[in-house]
C-alpha cells in the first residue's frame, strides 16, 4: 500500500455515540484504512451534535494535525449541525449543490415519499467545496482544503461511510506530496510483544527510515516497517536491511506478509501447495473450522470439521480407542494425536489437526484450566502440542478457545511447509 504523508486526525460526530447508543465502529474502520495506507493517526476524538463545542474540537485537532476527517451529523434532523458548524469555521457559505439536490429529487420520486423541506438540507455544502457522491445514501460528504489544512466530512452509517471513505477520500489523502509512505505488514505467532521488541529494541529504537512499529492481539505480533521514498520501486531497497535483520532475530516465527490473519495464511499456504485439510475439535467447539471459512476460497482446501465434544463421538467417528480414552482421558496427547490422525482418515485430506483441552471455567478429569493438546497428522510432519493457557480474568475461557484455535492454524502452517 502506499500514500502521500499527512497526519491526520478522527472526528466522531453525535450524541448518541457519546450516550454509549451507538457503537463507534467508524473510527476503528477508518483508523485501520489509515494506518493501512502509512498515515499517521496520533489522536481520535468524539463530540456531540453541539455547535461550539464542536468548533472547539476542530480547533484542537487542527492544532495537532494538518487533516480531519469527520463522520456523523450530515443527515436532515435539526441536531445535523456538522456542515454548518463547519462551513462556519472555515468562513464559507452554505450552497445549494445542484446534481446533489436532482439526486434527492430522483430519490424521493422513485420511492413514491414526499420530500420534505429538511431534506433539502443536505443538498446545501460549503461554498468550494470537493463534493463526495453518496450512492449508498441521501447524504453527500465533501473536502475542504484551506491554509494547509484538509477536512473530509463522511456521513455517519457506516455502510454509506466506507465506501465514501474507500473511494473518496483515499485520493484526497494522496495528493500534494512527493514522497509516498509504503508499508509491509509482518505477522508473528508463538512470540510475545515484549519478546519480540526485546530482540529488535534497538533496530526499532535507532531505524527512522524505514520506521518499524509493532502492533499485538491475542497470541499475535504484527510489525509494520514503513519505509518514505520518492518512488515506490525505491521501497524494497530501503526495507531490505531491516526484514533481513527481522528475519534473522524471528523470522521463525512468521507466518506471513500483508496476509492479515493466521486463518488467511493456512488457505493460502494449502492452496500453493494443493492439500487439504481437515479438524477435529473438542474445546475449541468448531472455532477452527469456523475460521478457516470465514477465508473465501477455503472450500477448496478445507475438506470438513468435525465438533466431537463427547468422548463417545471420538471413538464413533474418529475412532479414538477406548483404552486411550480410559487410560489417558480426553485431554491427552494421546487423544489428539488419535482424534488428528481419524478426521484424515475420515476426510481423505493431506492434513488432520486436532484440540482437546480444557477451557474451564473448572478442572475436569483431574487436568487443569488452560492445558490443552493441539495435534497435527499428515505423512510428511505430525506432532502434539502441550500449552498451557491459564488466564484467570472473566473472557479467560474465550481467550483459551481462540488462543487453541490459532496454535492449530499455525500447525496446518507448519505441515503445509513440509510437502
Amino acid at each position: 500500500m502506499q500514500t502521500h504523508c499527512k497526519n491526520a486526525e478522527i472526528l466522531c460526530i453525535g450524541t448518541e455515540l457519546l450516550m454509549g447508543n451507538i457503537v463507534n465502529t467508524n473510527a476503528a474502520y477508518i483508523a485501520k484504512e489509515l494506518a493501512s495506507l502509512g498515515v499517521n493517526v496520533y489522536y481520535q476524538s468524539v463530540v456531540g451534535d453541539n455547535p461550539e463545542r464542536l468548533k472547539k474540537s476542530l480547533e484542537l485537532a487542527f492544532s495537532r494535525a494538518d487533516t480531519v476527517i469527520t463522520t456523523g451529523g450530515l443527515g436532515p434532523t435539526y441536531d445535523d449541525l456538522t456542515k454548518e458548524t463547519i462551513a462556519e469555521y472555515f468562513g464559507r457559505k452554505l450552497v445549494l449543490h445542484q446534481p446533489s439536490y436532482d439526486k434527492l429529487c430522483k430519490y424521493f420520486a422513485a420511492t413514491g415519499r414526499k420530500m420534505t423541506d429538511n431534506n433539502k438540507k443536505q443538498a446545501f455544502m460549503p461554498e468550494g467545496c470537493r463534493v463526495f457522491d453518496n450512492p449508498n445514501g441521501t447524504a453527500p460528504g465533501c473536502c475542504i482544503q484551506q491554509d494547509g489544512r484538509t477536512l473530509i466530512m463522511l456521513p455517519g452509517p457506516p455502510r454509506e461511510m466506507k465506501p465514501m471513505f474507500d473511494n473518496w477520500a483515499v485520493p484526497v489523502l494522496r495528493e500534494g506530496n512527493d514522497h509516498i509512505l509504503v508499508s509491509k505488514n509482518l505477522y508473528f505467532f508463538g512470540i510475545g510483544e515484549s519478546s519480540l521488541e526485546n530482540k529488535l529494541r534497538d533496530l526499532m529504537e535507532k531505524s527512522q527510515n524505514p520506521t518499524i512499529a509493532p502492533y499485538a492481539k491475542t497470541g499475535e505480533v504484527m510489525l509494520r516497517v514503513t519505509a518514505s521514498v520518492t518512488k515506490e520501486g525505491e521501497a524494497e531497497e530501503v526495507m531490505a536491511p531491516a526484514l533481513e535483520r527481522i528475519m534473522a532475530e524471528a523470522g521463525e516465527f512468521l507466518y506471513g506478509v500483508d496476509v492479515g490473519d493466521l486463518q488467511t495464511a493456512a488457505v493460502m499456504a494449502l492452496k500453493e501447495k494443493g492439500l487439504h485439510a481437515a479438524a477435529a475439535e473438542s474445546c475449541t467447539g468448531g472455532m477452527v473450522a469456523e475460521r478457516l471459512t470465514q477465508v473465501s476460497g477455503a472450500s477448496e482446501v478445507f475438506e470438513c470439521g468435525l465438533c466431537t465434544y463427547s468422548n463417545r463421538m471420538k471413538e464413533q467417528l474418529l475412532g479414538v480407542k477406548e483404552e486411550t480414552l480410559g487410560q489417558y482421558g480426553a485431554v491427552s496427547r494421546e487423544t489428539a494425536a488419535e482424534m488428528a490422525a481419524g478426521v484424515r482418515r475420515v476426510s481423505g485430506a493431506e492434513i488432520g489437526v486436532s484440540v482437546t483441552g480444557n477451557a474451564g471455567p473448572s478442572p475436569s478429569e483431574g487436568k487443569e484450566v488452560g492445558l490443552v493438546y493441539v495435534g497435527v497428522d499428515s505423512d510428511a510432519f505430525s506432532e502434539v502440542l502441550e500449552l498451557h493457557l491459564r488466564r484467570t480474568d472473566d473472557d479467560a475461557r474465550e481467550y483459551i478457545r481462540h488462543l487453541a484455535s490459532s496454535h492449530a492454524l499455525n500447525e496446518i502452517l507448519k505441515a503445509a511447509k513440509y510437502f
